[in-house]
């Protein structure tokens, strides 16, 4: 597969059950691909720093997934990589009380990177149609009736859709990437929590009970991803159960994201040009 083929831009629906969750047969190439995400993330911060200096345009990745997915590795062992001078990381928890009296874009908007930075979304806006559906948590909002009607939801999608394309016409770019595990992996993932002391300190007994709804989780995140896929602000559904694969193609998304974007450096003010021939005739007098 290509990297085109985990890409869902609104031209074709995801079906969740056909995507693959490992490197399958990419497996065999674990040295080359390891080594192509080297390469990737070097180009990524060559074309990382004309993007600081011109800051005409800022993108931001929202990484969501099921619990034990890989979210925090794949940030620290990817985009670590990159100038963090130019780089705004921001972990979305459980809303609270302050977050819950605003609208529920008040804090991604607050969270917003500026124009010529990379922004990385540790969980998204997109908590607040994925977690809050599968729970109903809006039965709870304290929100006129007006506002919880049938099509809440249905409502939302439309809301981030708009949202996006705002983004997208106001010089920024939109990348949403789900990491896509399997049930017998994450499973494995919980085990080792529980058995290896250096891992207790990630074990949660809550997200474990999440599992017993994945074919739930599973629905809603198919639907909204269908629903949320556009061409200016595509997903992303990439294979979770290798880490080292996920890396390669997350440093792919990187690379060909920046690569759209074609970022230059800009060109020096003309009236500073001008003084150029200047100062070097007292640099080479001193």
């Amino acid at each position: 597969m290509s990297l085109k083929d985990y890409c869902f831009d609104g031209k074709r629906t995801l079906k969740l059950k056909e995507m693959p969750t490992d490197a399958g047969e990419y497996k065999v190439q674990k040295s080359e691909l390891t080594a192509q995400t080297e390469e990737n993330m070097i180009r990524a911060a060559e074309l990382q720093e004309k993007l600081y200096s011109a800051k005409q345009e800022g993108v931001i990745f929202a990484l969501q997934a099921r619990d034990a997915a890989g979210k925090d590795s794949l940030i620290k062992k990817i985009f670590s990589r990159l100038n963090p001078a130019a780089l705004k990381i921001t972990s979305f928890k459980v809303p609270n009380k302050t977050d819950l009296a605003h609208d529920y874009m008040w804090r991604i908007n607050r969270a917003m990177p500026e124009r010529g930075t990379i922004g990385v979304f540790n969980r998204s806006h997109y908590e607040d149609v994925l977690v809050v559906q599968v729970h109903q948590m809006q039965k709870d909002y304290n929100l006129p009736p007006r506002c919880k009607t049938e099509d809440f939801f249905e409502r939302r999608y439309r809301q981030l859709n708009n949202w996006e394309e705002y983004l997208w016409e106001n010089g920024y770019r939109m990348v949403k990437v789900f990491l896509n595990v399997s049930r017998e992996e994450q499973k494995q993932r919980f085990m080792d929590r529980m058995e290896l002391p250096e891992k207790h300190w990630k074990l949660s007994v809550g997200d474990m009970k999440e599992r017993a709804l994945w074919d739930e989780y599973e629905r809603v995140f198919e639907d909204c991803i269908n629903a949320t896929a556009t061409e200016h602000a595509p997903w992303y559904v990439l294979p979770a159960d290798n880490k080292w694969y996920t890396r390669y193609l997350m440093s792919e998304v990187i690379l060909k994201t920046l690569e759209s974007m074609d970022p230059q450096f800009p060109p020096l003010d003309a009236e500073e040009a001008a003084k150029i021939p200047m100062v070097m005739q007292e640099l080479e007098s001193v």
